[in-house]
C-alpha cells in the first residue's frame, strides 16, 4: 500500500480508503451484518488501509458504531477517520450551524474516539459553502482550537462548488465526486493542491457502472432506481467505449481506480466494497499505475463525448 499526504495534522493516508456507507445496517443501498462489517474493517487494516470514511446517517448511526468497535484497539495515531455533518443519525437533514457540535459529539461517542481527523459537510446546500458570511465556520474554528477536529471540509460534486469553498474558507479537505465519467471536479484540483487541501475521491466506480457489472438491460431496486431507462442505456454505451479505450486485458474497475490515483492532488480513493473479494481487488488497483497517455485519452473522451451529456448522478 502506498500513502499520500492528507492534511497537515494527520498521518499520510492509504491510497485506497474504506468507505463506510455499506458498513451500516439497512443503508439504503447495500448493508451488512455487524459480523460482516467488522470482518471488512479488520481485513482492510491487514491490507494496509488506514483511512476510514463514514457519516452519522450511514445505517442510521450503525456504520460509525461498527467502525468504532472495530478500531477500538488500533493505535489511534496511525488511523485517519473522516465523518460528516448535515445528514443525521435519524435520517433527517440539519445543516444549522448550531447543530454542528451536537452532531460531532454524537459521532465521537459512536466512534469511541476523542477527536475526528476531518469533519466535512455532507453534500451541503450551495449557500453554506461561502465562508465569508456563514456562522458555521466560527463553530468549526472553535472545534479546531479545542482539538475535537483536526480539519474540516465538504463533500462536493462540481468544480464551481469546490472553487467557492476553496477560495472562501480555511478548509483542509474536500471529498470530490470524480471518476472517468464525471471529471468536472478535476478543474479544481490545482487550486486544492496549491492550498494544501487533501482530496478524497468518492464514487470512483460511478455507483457500480465502472465495475463492468451492468449493461443496457440492467435494472435497479435500490437508490439507483432514480435512473431512467434512457439513463441506463446511455451509461451502458459509454462503458463500452471506455472498454475500447482501456486495454481489454485490464480490469475495468481497477483501471477506473487507477485513473483517479493518477492525479497528484488526490489523497485517497474510497470505492465501495460489499465483499472481501471486492476490497482486495480495489486495493490491488494501486499496484498498477495508469500511464499518462491513457489518462489523457480518458480525459479527451470525457471532454469530447461525455461532458455535454450532463449525466445524472
Amino acid at each position: 500500500m502506498n500513502y499520500r499526504k492528507y492534511t497537515g495534522e494527520s498521518p499520510f493516508v492509504s491510497e485506497i480508503g474504506l468507505g463506510g456507507w455499506q458498513l451500516g445496517e439497512d443503508s439504503g443501498w447495500k448493508s451488512m451484518s455487524e459480523k460482516e462489517a467488522l470482518a471488512m474493517i479488520r481485513t482492510s487494516i491487514e491490507l494496509g488501509i488506514n483511512f476510514f470514511d463514514t457519516a452519522p446517517n450511514y445505517g442510521l448511526g450503525s456504520s460509525e458504531l461498527r467502525l468504532g468497535k472495530a478500531l477500538k484497539n488500533v493505535d489511534r495515531t496511525k488511523i485517519v477517520i473522516n465523518t460528516k455533518f448535515g445528514h443525521t443519525e435519524t435520517g433527517e437533514t440539519n445543516y444549522n450551524a448550531n447543530h454542528i457540535r451536537k452532531s460531532l459529539e454524537g459521532s465521537l461517542k459512536r466512534l469511541q474516539v476523542d477527536y475526528i481527523d476531518s469533519l466535512i459537510f455532507h453534500n451541503p446546500p450551495f449557500e453554506i459553502l461561502d465562508g465569508t458570511n456563514n456562522p458555521h465556520y466560527e463553530v468549526l474554528d472553535r472545534l479546531l482550537d479545542e482539538g475535537k477536529i483536526k480539519a474540516y471540509g465538504a463533500s462536493l460534486d462540481t468544480y464551481q462548488e469546490m472553487k467557492v469553498f476553496l477560495e472562501t474558507t480555511n478548509c483542509g479537505v474536500i471529498e470530490a465526486f470524480f471518476n472517468i465519467l464525471h471529471q468536472d471536479a478535476a478543474s479544481a484540483f490545482n487550486i486544492a493542491q496549491k492550498e494544501g487541501v487533501g482530496i478524497i475521491v468518492k464514487i470512483p466506480l460511478d455507483s457500480g457502472w465502472l465495475s463492468g457489472k451492468y449493461n443496457a438491460d440492467s435494472s435497479f431496486n435500490d437508490i439507483r432506481k432514480r435512473w431512467s431507462k434512457m439513463d441506463i442505456i446511455t451509461r451502458s454505451n459509454l462503458i463500452e467505449k471506455v472498454r475500447h479505450i482501456i486495454d481489454h486485458d485490464q480490469s475495468l474497475s481497477q483501471s477506473a481506480i487507477s485513473f483517479c490515483l493518477a492525479y497528484d492532488a488526490v489523497s485517497t480513493v474510497i470505492p465501495g466494497n460489499s465483499t472481501i473479494a471486492q476490497l482486495k481487488s480495489n486495493v490491488e488497483s494501486a499496484d498498477t499505475p495508469m500511464s499518462k497517455e491513457l489518462v489523457k485519452k480518458l480525459e479527451n473522451f470525457y471532454q469530447n463525448e461525455v461532458k455535454q451529456l450532463k449525466l445524472p448522478w
